[in-house]
């Protein structure tokens, strides 16, 4: 072949190359702007059906919004009204507690709001701070080693329960028997078999509970002799608290305590028939307590008292431990002391309840059992006294017990168990289940 003919073959190749390449791309164009046009069709159906879904969605939306706002402000409109009566008795139980705080600062004895001596909103009524005035009166009190291990380790939580704390913090007047001497020095007392003291620090119970008065006529506030005695009147002195039925002087051991109580004066007179030795008698030795082995002595002190006070009480140490109905004497003795002039006559040294009956219309609780004691205490029950407008007094029992040293409220069985003891053991009284005490029925 020749060079022309090689070259025609060489330029008919590359024409058929270059005519395929055109066709080619033609063709691909051709067959690409159908399909374009209908993707973008079908890109534009899809975006118009998204549309009206959401905008579908967007109004129901709006439309439950706008419903939970309707309810939304229902509701606090409903809590803004129902707030207005809560805020108020909240200014007012605000205002209560920084009153009660004050007076705990003045006092010295800085408490929390629940320790103070000021009533709870809820309890008013009940004890008497929009009523009558109030009066407790516990039982035998000696915080032996597990119930200060326990006062140590968890305050008087550990001794006693938050309602029977609010009981006495928040009485008018809380009145105990304290059956022992504060004091580190002395001697115990010969052939006894039991003989307490307690370091004096241990006053902070007394005052923590907001006690307002004890009585030191008992057998065992000379346990350690005249210079633990001594310490006692001191230590109760520093603390604010006053005594009665002990003193360093036979006028001093019969010297009433005068509490003020909501415009009311209250007198407290105590003594014991409970010695151990004739010594202990402030008569045959002083210091030492008023004796009422018989009534002349405290009649007399009775009859002072009397004109000074709105309402007078005795607390006397009397009776048999462990005896659940009194002597003879007991019987006696109190009806002498309401014929002198007493209004209330409370008792204690039994260690376990004893009944109650009424005499000339006054009240006789022959013994209140213990309070803090034994870390171990069957039933028994704390006095709550309420003094009426017209003279005279309402009585409550307040059943309680103790386990591990820790005094607590029976409710429920328990404590109606006990209500019915009482009454069984009582004369001619009746005890409801809420404690309320009435003279007749019963014995």
């Amino acid at each position: 072949m020749g060079r022309l003919e090689k070259g025609m073959v060489i330029i008919s190749v590359i024409l058929v190359i270059i005519l395929s390449g055109a066709l080619g791309l033609f063709l691909w164009n051709e067959s690409k702007q159908p399909l374009t046009m209908e993707t973008e069709a079908q890109l534009g159906e899809k975006e118009e059906a998204l549309g009206e879904q959401l905008g579908e969605k967007e109004e129901a939306l709006g439309e439950q919004l706008g419903e939970k706002k309707e309810a939304l402000g229902e509701q606090l409109g409903e809590k803004e009204e129902a707030s207005k009566g809560e805020g108020a008795w909240k200014d007012k139980k605000d205002s209560t507690e920084d009153d009660a705080q004050d007076d705990a600062q003045d006092d010295g004895n800085l408490k929390d709001d629940q320790d103070t001596k000021e009533p709870l909103e809820s309890n008013d009524t009940e004890n008497g701070k929009m009523g009558e005035p109030v009066l407790i009166f516990a039982g035998d009190v000696m915080p032996g080693n597990m119930v200060r291990n326990n006062y140590m380790s968890f305050g008087l939580d550990g001794i006693l329960t938050k309602e029977l704390q609010e009981e006495l913090q928040q009485a008018d007047a809380s009145i105990i028997n304290q059956e022992f001497p504060f004091s580190n020095r002395g001697t115990p007392a010969q052939e006894k078999e039991y003989t307490f003291r307690i370091h004096p620090s241990f006053v902070s119970i007394l005052t923590e509970l907001g006690v307002d008065a004890v009585s030191l006529a008992n057998n065992h506030a000379l346990d350690y002799g005249k210079e633990a005695l001594t310490d006692t009147f001191e230590t109760l002195e520093e603390a604010g608290i006053p005594y009665a039925g002990a003193g360093e002087t036979r006028d001093r051991a019969a010297q009433p305590v005068y509490l003020e109580c909501q415009g009311k004066t209250v007198g407290l007179l105590a003594a014991s028939r409970v010695i151990p030795e004739i010594s202990w008698n402030v008569e045959n030795q002083q210091p030492g307590m008023l004796c009422t082995y018989d009534s002349a002595a405290l009649t007399e002190a009775i009859k002072q008292a009397r004109p000074n006070c709105d309402f007078l009480a005795v607390y006397v140490h009397w009776g048999v431990e462990k005896q659940e109905h009194p002597e003879e004497y007991q019987r006696g003795l109190a009806q002498a002391y309401i014929d002198a002039g007493a209004d209330l006559v409370v008792g204690s040294h039994p260690h376990v309840p004893q009944g109650i009956e009424y005499y000339q219309g006054k009240p006789i609780v022959y013994s209140l059992g213990n309070f803090i004691f034994n870390p171990q205490m069957e039933g028994t029950y704390v006095l709550k006294v309420f003094l009426q407008e017209e003279g005279g007094c309402q009585l409550k029992l307040i059943p309680v017990a103790a386990s591990d040293a820790l005094t607590r409220q029976l409710t429920g069985q328990e404590g109606t168990e006990v209500l019915n003891y009482i009454e069984q053991i009582s004369y001619g009284v009746s005890v409801g289940a809420d404690g309320i005490v009435s003279e007749g029925g019963g014995q």
